[in-house]
């Protein structure tokens, strides 16, 4: 173990100081953001050289970022139960037999939930709730089945302090999706986010039309590509926290992003970014993802001792790991700048090829790179296009266009967008406020995710323009609720930060209504 610097002691006091003293967050934020304090002082891990200059630098400059994860991780980041196991069987540490009604259902999976840990201190995914559900609501009367999900999607949102807790109903229609999504549609809360599983000729349209109207109110669910995400990671996959393709009973061991604006601000032109500055950069974060990776399954304990992997409702060999990147955006136009070029990313053929050869580069690297802990991905990493963080500025989420640079027509933004989805079975995904008058024609926006699909994207999201509940990048948060952080007023969820963050950085309340 390294020696730790005063001077990093010295700052994390104030840090922790800080956090005592905030008015805006709750008892239990203040013990979850001391909590990351504490591990991001444990320096165990073997780091590669040079990772110092690309990670603990300026955010102008940063071109690593390790996502708040520490450097002792003591369980994975991202963890996904096999509820369906749990709830066949139940739990003996838990003491929880079967259940055999849905009161019981219900109760069990609310008791599971708590212990069920990730990098945000709650699950990061709470199940396929449709298919969980459907065996046990016609055990009592449908108004009382309605009521039961109700309060159950309340506890939820009450008790699941952040918005990066995902759900996932489809791609076939049940009587329990159906009230799934009449509840949200009510509801109209951030947590759990929830994505509909579509896939044209499997999902009946009534279904995917209930699922619309319910975005336009509640901004959930998104509308996931059945058919790709299967074809990459078969039928045992689900989607959690902002939009992650991962394996039904694994998860993600770990998630850095490369910020590649930056990397593209220390080549000197559009050949030095090609075969120098990013083949440096890829390499270390590959190597420090190792190092994390190693540190998890060889000594932290977490699959040996925790009752998830001893009661078989997650698998060692089912977890990936997740090489995120954000500003693809930045970096072409930065690139094409540097060597006097016109063109904008979104906007010019030009701009858009050299996107896809950077995406190529770092696709061609991450297939030739080979962690032993990975096997359910072919001992590979699944490349990410991370959401971006609340104090990201001029940082683009993923390959996404970036506000207020989106091409005049619809059409014409899912084009460039259909170009780059492929790269990402862990996750990527596009934003669209609609206008209000869309109510009344819900068949337009299902319109939009079918011709999408058909063009290979992936993953799509859409909100109402005057909703409450909106779509920050990957997660949720109400309009209302960021008003009130920002007037001083301490919020439930600590997503809200986040999302306030975004909106003062990152424009999200500027994007283009369609």
């Amino acid at each position: 173990m390294r020696a730790i610097s005063m001077e990093r002691v010295e700052q994390t006091r104030e840090n922790i100081l800080d956090i005592i003293k905030s008015p805006v967050l709750t008892h239990e934020q203040k013990v979850s953001n001391m909590a990351g304090q504490a591990d991001s002082l444990m320096e165990v891990l073997d780091l590669p050289e040079g990772l110092d200059e690309l990670l603990n630098v300026p955010i102008d400059r940063k071109c690593i970022c390790d996502l708040a994860e520490g450097h002792a991780p003591v369980r994975p980041r991202y963890i996904i139960p096999d509820y369906a196991k749990f709830l066949k069987e139940g739990s003996e540490f838990l003491q929880l037999a079967p259940p055999t009604d849905l009161y019981e259902a219900l109760n069990s999976l609310l008791i599971f939930y708590k212990h069920v840990p990730s990098v945000t201190n709650f699950p990061v995914y709470v199940g396929q709730l449709d298919e969980l559900l459907e065996p046990f609501i016609d055990t009592v009367p449908e108004e009382q089945a309605k009521k039961l999900i109700r309060m159950f999607l309340v506890h939820v949102d009450r008790t699941v302090l952040d918005s990066f807790s995902h759900a996932n109903i489809g791609p076939k229609a049940t009587k329990a999706g159906y009230l799934l999504l009449e509840a949200e549609k009510e509801l109209e809360q951030a947590v759990p986010n929830l994505t509909l599983k579509y896939e044209e000729g499997v999902t009946e349209d009534a279904f995917a039309l209930a699922a619309v109207e319910c975005a336009l109110r509640s901004a959930k669910p998104s509308f996931a590509n059945h058919k790709m995400f299967k074809k990459e990671l078969t039928e045992n996959y689900v989607i959690a926290s902002c939009y992650n393709g991962l394996a039904l009973g694994g998860g993600s061991y770990t998630l850095c992003r490369l910020i590649l604006g930056n990397i593209a601000k220390r080549a000197e032109n559009i050949k030095d970014f090609k075969e120098k500055q990013l083949p440096y950069v890829l390499d270390i974060m590959a190597r420090y993802m190792d190092a994390r990776v190693a540190f998890e399954v060889e000594e932290s304990g977490f699959f040996k001792d925790n009752f998830l992997a001893k009661e078989g409702f997650i698998h060692r060999d089912r977890f990936t790991a997740m090489y995120g990147l954000v500003g693809l955006a930045e970096c072409v136009n930065i690139l094409l700048e540097k060597e006097g070029r016109s063109g904008r990313f979104g906007h010019d053929e030009a701009a858009n090829d050299l996107g896809v050869e950077i995406m190529d580069l770092i696709d061609a690297f991450n297939q030739n790179h080979v962690n032993p802990y990975c096997e359910i991905t072919g001992g590979h990493f699944l490349l990410h296009a991370q959401v971006g963080l609340a104090d990201d500025e001029h940082v683009t989420p993923g390959t996404r266009i970036p506000i207020g640079e989106e091409p005049e027509e619809l059409i014409d933004q899912l084009l460039v967008l259909s170009r780059f989805h492929k790269y990402f079975p862990s996750g990527t995904g596009d934003i669209f406020p609609i206008d209000i008058t869309v109510h009344k024609n819900p068949e337009y926006v299902l319109d939009i995710v079918k011709g999408s699909f058909r063009k290979d994207l992936r993953y799509l999201s859409f909100y109402s323009s005057d909703s409450d509940v909106i779509r920050v990048t990957g997660y949720l948060v109400k309009r209302s609720e960021m008003d009130k952080l920002a007037s001083g007023m301490a919020v439930l969820q600590d997503t809200t930060e986040l999302g306030l963050g975004a909106s003062r950085n990152g424009h999200i309340l500027q994007r283009k209504v369609r």
